[in-house]
């Protein structure tokens, strides 16, 4: 099969066009031929390598597909080659008490497709058999693979940690990425008013299409003067908190009293203080998200066919030109979603 894989970690340069062996499923896993797959800031990390994390070589990225099932075991009872999927890209042992009791985002041997193991820059994946969920009807193969992985998350933080009730404020940082815009379209769903920050114009004014009620444009105003001049001094229930360094200080002064900040990433670097005494003071609470359990992505699932969900795409490429759609998300100029077509 062709495949995109880097062999060293490294700069867009390390990602290369090429053959790659197929991969040889087991008796818990299907075949996935890939029709399209979304490319997510886990695949930049993935690349670039990171401190006491080891990752195959070489490898493929790719956590978000779409596409047919290719080849299913003798003992399958539901799938069948040729039927429309998607593929829940958070991987467990399927064996552990977490796992049987629906938390298997909490295995100990959890991992995300992609990153732990080869993804879906590539014409074929194999993935555990628990992970596959037919394709919602009428969706496009591109549409239905840049949801799964930040719409999971978005959901695992707002509802499922941090407990979101109609009538909170929260306040979305960094608009125009994935979680973004999952997040700001959750939100709205459960009832909250929605604050959204991004880095121009031109962003906040696709983040107001989508259902923030009020953005700020953080390159020329104070995040933290804006939300207590838009909260009158009270500040919000809510930070979905995915940026880090740049903004981990304003957006802990950002809560309320007994607010929540939920933390699924640090983009812009992990190496983060605060004043303790503000958050015991205040009873703030801080809450770490990692993915989501497999359970969620049906919910999500549900959502989008309802229609109360929808999906923003900022651009496709072909797979060979996986080095270009990856310069595309490191240069923070996308709004929504850059997916490869297979």
């Amino acid at each position: 099969m062709k495949a995109v894989r880097f062999h060293r970690h490294g700069g867009p340069e390390v990602l290369e066009y090429e053959d790659a062996p197929d991969p040889e499923p087991n008796g818990d896993e299907v075949l996935i031929r890939v029709k399209a797959c979304a490319l997510n800031h886990l695949d930049l990390w993935g690349r670039q390598g990171l401190p006491n994390v080891t990752i195959p070589l070489p490898h493929i990225p790719g956590c978000d597909v779409s596409g047919t099932v290719e080849w299913v075991p003798d003992t399958e009872k539901e799938l069948r080659k040729g039927m429309e999927v998607i593929v829940n890209p958070g991987i467990g042992c399927g064996r552990c008490k977490e796992c049987l009791l629906g938390r298997d985002d909490q295995c100990r041997y959890f991992t995300v497709l992609g990153y732990g193991v080869d993804g879906g820059y590539a014409e074929l994946v194999k993935v555990p058999r628990t992970n596959v969920v037919k394709k919602p009807e009428g969706m496009g193969w591109v549409e239905a693979a840049s949801f799964p992985l930040v719409f999971l998350t978005a959901h695992h933080m707002l509802l499922t940690k941090a407990g979101l009730k109609p009538g909170e404020t929260v306040l979305v940082l960094g608009a125009g990425s994935g979680v973004g815009i999952a997040s700001i379209q959750l939100a709205k769903l459960a009832g909250a008013t929605v604050i959204a920050t991004a880095s121009d114009d031109a962003k906040l004014t696709k983040a107001k299409a989508i259902g923030a009620d009020h953005v700020i444009n953080r390159s020329s105003h104070d995040i933290l003067e804006e939300v207590r001049r838009m909260t009158g001094k009270r500040g919000v229930d809510v930070v979905v908190e995915h940026v880090g360094k740049a903004t981990w200080d304003e957006s802990v002064r950002a809560l309320t009293r007994g607010g929540r900040l939920v933390t699924c990433g640090a983009t812009s670097g992990s190496d983060v203080s605060m004043d303790l005494r503000y958050v015991f003071n205040r009873e703030l609470t801080i809450l770490g998200s990692f993915m989501a359990s497999k359970g969620e992505l049906l919910s999500v699932v549900e959502l989008f066919k309802a229609g109360k969900l929808r999906t923003v795409v900022d651009s496709t490429y072909p797979l060979k030109d996986a080095r270009a759609a990856q310069e595309r998300m490191e240069s923070d100029e996308h709004f929504g979603k850059i997916v490869l077509t297979v």
